[in-house]
């Protein structure tokens, strides 16, 4: 096994060939899991990267005690873009609970009973966040390695507020900024006329 982290055009670009390069990695069935991470986590740039996980034998090896499952046809998708917590006003930082969350979704995935250890849970695909894809799917998508393509956006909860009063809420909402925003228009233009700049 390998693992890489790269800018985040190695996952899409047709530049010098890496379109091509991408495509014997996919079709030698070598690429086990792609993780898209968020921008500013690095010092020397703000570009975002992903990491990029490969494995020669992604087969149980023909070993019964082997804890991996075969995962031969299937290429992992994280989607971490959202996670991570700002640590200054450029820099973004993955905390322990992020990356533990990006691991055990790797490890429940390719674990035989769909475990791993027994503290993860099972693995299941959740839009906007991870998917396990076939290469008929990777092919489709054109040999594009962007986790974004797979995961598909998150489900938002649904909301409980009845749409009319929801709607009475917002129409309260909007009245009032609207009275604010003439309040501040109207102190603006006094103090712009005190200043000798009225109409």
């Amino acid at each position: 096994m390998a693992g890489f982290v790269l800018a985040n055009g190695s996952m899409s670009s047709n530049q010098s060939g890496e379109g091509e390069i991408r495509k014997n990695l996919i079709e030698a069935d070598l690429v086990d899991c792609m993780v898209a991470l968020p921008g500013q986590l690095f010092y020397s740039t703000q570009i975002p990267a992903c990491l990029w996980f490969l494995a020669r034998d992604r087969g149980r090896g023909g070993s019964p005690t082997r804890s991996f499952r075969d995962r031969r046809g299937e290429i992992l998708f994280i989607d971490a873009r959202k996670l991570g917590r700002m640590v200054d006003r450029t820099h973004r930082e993955l905390t322990d609970e992020d990356i533990r969350k990006i691991a055990d979704t790797y490890h429940a995935w390719r674990c035989r009973d769909g475990k791993g250890a027994a503290a993860l849970r099972p693995y299941e695909d959740i839009p906007g966040c991870c998917k396990r894809a076939t290469l008929d799917e990777v092919r489709k998508h054109s040999y594009v390695l962007t986790p974004g393509r797979y995961v598909g956006a998150e489900i938002k909860d649904e909301d409980d507020e009845p749409f009319a009063e929801k709607m009475q809420r917002l129409v309260a909402e909007l009245r009032a900024q609207q009275a604010e925003a003439a309040r501040l228009d109207a102190a603006i233009a006094r103090n712009l006329e005190e200043l000798g700049y009225g109409e």
